[in-house]
């Protein structure tokens, strides 16, 4: 099968759950036989375990979308003007001295996205479809993100192929936009979601978001949990003397770091845990510094400099040995999630997790075994789980081998393409049909 993906590019700051999502599901479909190309919007591509060299050209560079929305002439220039503004250094300049993904700051430009052939890159969609047009017709075209609607329309007309969306997290995105721009988008993605052959999402939780946020029938909505691609997740040969606890997540509000700082500073109080230590990694972005700044002066105030370190985002090989590191990993979210990659990732090194009651994360829990569940954002009731745990070996030894077995089983990135594909040949036959019947 032929498959083209519209993706938006990584600064590859921060963990990024929808990039390992998407880096397994391209590694596994092309290890599957099918040809898959990727194609990055607004920052370059940089996926684990593919080559650069493997993506189409960049489309919808950042810095030409935001000029194309603040200054008339941008919407006219020539090519070689815009190419400028889509150099690699340049674009990695942006990013690292400004933030490129707060909602707050984009919400002209992601109602402007949202309208397509009716927005302000108009001529950056009108490149993306020639380009496409040079390309041997694809069975199918992919949108990573439901944010991605406004381009479905005109590439079914000028493409004359089926298009699918996966959904994810957009809500994160959608509600940090100001209430009548959220409120306009929100309208503006519901009527783009009417050419959409197909939605494809990672939870039960999430789909009844999108549905009821989106107003998506029901019916067109499939749930596929992520997969993983598991080489190299081999539990340690025994869990850490003195225990570890670990947090891999971008240091954002969202993320709640701030909650297992506390919950840790309540714990060790305890003479028990004196030699405990957080570790916590997963990076962030510019417009994470002034949270980060805070972070940093919380743990120097309870006088935890010692027992705390921040590792930074880590690449696949570091990733695995942190994971190994660990007694168990905390996920502190404040704001439900539609899933949870660093839930499975840990899972899948045999490593218990202790996650918030809420959003998908009791799903994952109740379908893997892997991990307990504690109030939300409650340090108190965080620290009591954690606690317990970790004060329980056998029932932590428990955890963690119900929780591998079950995502070696369930979660695994072939099992997931394999369930996409299903519902890609699906989705192709019955746009054929209707074309034929049309």
């Amino acid at each position: 099968m032929r498959i083209v993906q519209l993706m938006p590019g990584t600064a590859n700051t921060f963990y990024c759950q929808n990039c390992l999502r998407d880096a397994g599901m391209f590694q596994m479909m092309r290890k599957l036989g099918h040809d898959v190309l990727a194609v990055p919007l607004y920052l370059p591509m940089e996926l684990e375990g593919t080559n650069a060299a493997d993506a189409s050209p960049l489309f919808f560079g950042g810095i030409n979308v935001y000029l194309q929305q603040r200054f008339r002439l941008f919407r006219t220039t020539p090519r070689w003007v815009d190419r400028m503004f889509d150099s690699h250094w340049l674009l990695q300049w942006a990013v690292r001295r400004f933030s490129m993904t707060d909602g707050r700051d984009l919400a002209a430009t992601t109602l402007s996205m949202l309208r397509g052939a009716h927005g302000r890159q108009v001529k950056e969609l009108d490149r993306l479809l020639r380009w496409l047009e040079t390309r041997p017709p694809p069975d199918v075209v992919t949108l990573s993100n439901a944010l991605l609607l406004g381009v479905s329309e005109s590439i079914k007309a000028r493409l004359a192929t089926p298009v699918v969306c996966l959904l994810e997290d957009e809500d994160e995105f959608l509600d940090e936009l100001p209430d009548d721009d959220r409120r306009r988008a929100e309208a503006l993605l519901a009527e783009r979601a009417q050419s959409i052959d197909a939605f494809i999402t990672c939870s039960r939780y999430y789909a009844d978001v999108a549905q009821a946020r989106f107003r998506i029938d029901p019916q067109r909505i499939h749930v596929v949990p992520n997969g993983l691609i598991l080489d190299g997740y081999d539990p340690a040969p025994a869990p850490p003397d003195p225990p570890v606890v670990g947090c891999l997540a971008r240091l954002h509000p969202d993320k709640g770091v701030d909650i297992l700082i506390e919950s840790f500073a309540a714990m060790k109080a305890d003479p028990h845990f004196a030699d405990l230590t957080l570790r916590i990694a997963g990076g962030r972005t510019v417009g994470d510094q002034a949270y980060v700044r805070q972070l940093d002066a919380r743990v120097r105030e309870l006088g935890l400099t010692e027992s705390v370190t921040f590792d930074g985002n880590l690449d696949r090989p570091r990733r695995l040995a942190f994971l190994k590191s660990l007694s168990l990993l905390v996920v502190p979210a404040r704001r439900p999630e539609a899933f949870s990659m660093q839930m499975i990732e840990a899972m899948a090194a045999g490593v218990p997790v202790v996650a918030p009651d809420h959003g998908a994360y009791p799903e994952l829990i109740q379908a893997t075994g892997g991990g307990r569940l504690c109030r939300p954002d409650d340090p108190r009731d965080m620290a009591d789980t954690i606690t317990n745990l970790l004060m329980d070996s056998p029932a932590a030894r428990a955890l963690a081998a119900q929780g591998r077995a079950a995502v070696t089983d369930q979660y695994g990135a072939s099992r997931t393409v394999e369930t996409m594909m299903s519902i890609y040949g699906t989705t192709i036959a019955a746009s054929s049909d209707a074309g034929a019947n049309s």
